[in-house]
């Protein structure tokens, strides 16, 4: 495993990090501009006037956050990259729908799908289904699973703004783990498995998720559910607080063996400097 690698997202046409500082954030994304808390932006912003044409800003009040819609925006609107096309709109806990620093991840992802045939993915914590989208667009068979059925519906919202077939992914409203278990007793085989698990998290049933205690089971299944084929792959996000990209890793390398990857965190670069914000930790190997 190589650690400690540096993965950072440059703006593209529809996303930039325009600026930073004061523990906020300033993004575009499509023609909406959003201002959000960012701990990590500890240095003083570069641009205070870029500020002021800010459309909404997320503001905590007695440690309770809301958006503060500063002028008209459609809800929901769209952003695209490559052939994905992606509804997003101001949700709580300050997201869009969307989480730009993945771009190097979804460049990945369909290098190593490409190069397989007909493969088939599995996306657990699937949200609202970038990696999905961009798996089967690449040529794979894609099961999607999410404990949420707002989040699969807008998943699927997704995938028919991106035009993909019904076929092409397959929509699983259940928990994560018992869905991985469940599917070890079949004994299905996957070429690529993506997982994006929360701190803690609550399944379709009211099954209780703990990272620090359920990760390590859920790995453990899905050794047996990760095919063997040479270029089969394996990808981990994390934005669990408190956990370096070397403790999702080991806990990968305890279940998986020996394997050939990269372990690091995930950054966003501001558009006309070369500051970056560190936005998650990733995992990813392949056989």
């Amino acid at each position: 495993m190589e650690y400690d690698r540096h993965l950072v997202t440059k703006s593209w046409n529809d996303y930039e990090l325009l600026d930073s500082g004061e523990n906020m954030k300033l993004e575009r994304f499509g023609r909406v501009t959003v201002a959000r808390p960012e701990t990590q932006a500890l240095w003083g912003k570069n641009n205070s006037e870029i500020w002021n044409t800010t459309n909404a800003i997320f503001d905590f009040h007695e440690k309770k956050g809301s958006w503060n819609v500063k002028s008209p925006i459609p809800e929901p609107w769209e952003l695209s990259w490559n052939n994905m096309c992606l509804s997003i709109k101001l949700s709580g806990f300050k997201h869009t729908g969307i989480f730009p620093e993945q771009m190097p991840n979804w460049e990945w992802l369909q290098e190593k799908v490409t190069r397989l045939e007909s493969p088939k993915v599995l996306n657990l914590f699937g949200y609202t289904g970038a990696a999905s989208i961009i798996s089967a667009s690449a040529g794979a068979t894609v099961t999607h699973v999410d404990a949420s059925k707002q989040s699969l519906d807008w998943a699927n919202l997704n995938a028919q703004k991106s035009q993909l077939k019904k076929t092409d992914i397959r929509w699983i409203l259940d928990d994560a783990l018992a869905f991985a278990k469940r599917e070890v007793r079949r004994e299905v085989k996957y070429d690529g498995i993506i997982l994006d698990p929360p701190a803690f998290g609550r399944g379709a049933k009211g099954e209780v998720w703990k990272i620090e205690r359920d990760l390590p089971a859920l790995l453990e299944a899905l050794t047996a559910l990760l095919s063997d084929t040479s270029g089969s792959f394996f990808l981990l996000n994390g934005y669990a607080a408190g956990y370096t990209p070397r403790s999702f890793a080991q806990a990968v390398e305890t279940a998986f063996g020996n394997v050939t990857g990269e372990c690091g965190e995930l950054y966003l670069q501001e558009t006309n400097t070369e500051r970056s914000i560190s936005a998650g930790i990733y995992v990813r190997f392949t056989r």
